[in-house]
C-alpha cells in the first residue's frame, strides 16, 4: 500500500514515515502544499496523511484542489487541539477522517487501515478469500486456520491483491504500491514475488490475466 504523507515539522514527519514503514506501507512525502498538491494530483496512493497547517498552499486548498479534479483517495487529516472549526471545515472540503495532535502511532495507523478497507468496500480489518485470511493489524496469514509464512514483499503483493478481490492489478500498478518513491523499482520482480506466492497458496488462487496483470480469484 502507498501512502502520501505531507507533513511540514520534520521530525514528526519523519517518526509517522519510520512507523509508517515498519508497518508494510511505501511511503511518499512532502512538507509544503504545493508539492503535495502535485503529488496527489499526479500521482496514485492508497491513502493520504494531511497536516492542515503547511507553508506555501494550506492543506484545506490542497484538499478542495484535489476533490475538484475528481481524485478519491482516503484522506485523513492532521489538525490541532482544540481547533475544532480546523476539523469541521476538513470534512467538509472532502476529508474521510482527522487525527488530532498529538496522537499516538497506534490510533493512526488503526484509522490508516480503516480508511483503505473502506475505499474498498471492505468493513473487517481480517480480509477473507475463501480459506485464506490476512489480518491487517498483525500482518497475520493464514490458510484453513494454518499460518503463512510470506516474505515482506510477498505480504504486500498480497495485501493489495486481497483489498482488490476479482479485480485486475497490472504489474506496474504492483510495483508502484508496494515499492517506496525512491526505491529502484523493477516490475519483473513482481513476477517473482507472485511464483513465490503461488507456491505457498491455494492452486489457481492468483490468476495471470495475459497482458493485463493478476487477478486474485474468490472462490466459487
Amino acid at each position: 500500500m502507498r501512502i502520501l504523507l505531507i507533513e511540514d515539522e520534520p521530525t514528526l514527519r519523519a517518526q509517522v514515515r519510520e512507523s509508517l514503514e515498519s508497518a508494510g506501507y511505501a511511503v511518499a512525502e512532502a512538507d509544503n502544499g504545493r508539492d503535495a498538491h502535485f503529488m496527489g494530483d499526479t500521482e496514485d496512493f492508497d491513502a493520504v496523511i494531511l497536516d492542515l497547517g503547511l507553508p506555501v498552499l494550506d492543506g484545506i486548498s490542497v484538499l478542495q484542489r484535489w476533490r475538484s479534479a475528481g481524485r478519491a483517495m482516503p484522506v485523513l487529516i492532521l489538525t490541532a487541539r482544540d481547533n475544532w472549526h480546523e476539523k469541521v471545515t476538513g470534512i467538509d472540503a472532502g476529508a474521510d477522517d482527522y487525527l488530532t495532535k498529538p496522537f499516538h502511532m497506534e490510533e493512526l495507523l488503526a484509522r490508516l487501515r480503516a480508511l483503505i478497507r473502506r475505499a474498498q468496500g471492505l468493513a473487517s480489518p481480517v480480509l477473507h478469500n475463501g480459506p485464506l485470511a490476512l489480518d491487517t493489524r498483525s500482518g497475520r496469514v493464514t490458510q484453513d486456520g494454518q499460518a503463512i509464512t510470506l516474505t515482506s514483499h510477498e505480504y504486500k503483493v498480497l495485501a493489495y491483491l486481497m483489498h482488490r478481490p476479482e479485480q485486475v492489478v497490472s504489474r506496474t500498478e504492483l510495483t508502484e504500491h508496494i515499492y517506496a518513491q525512491d526505491f529502484d523499482r523493477d516490475s519483473n520482480t513482481i513476477e517473482v514475488f507472485v511464483g513465490r506466492l503461488r507456491k505457498k497458496l491455494a492452486p489457481d488462487l492468483i490468476e495471470t490475466v495475459r497482458g493485463l496483470g493478476y487477478r486474485l480469484r474468490s472462490p466459487k
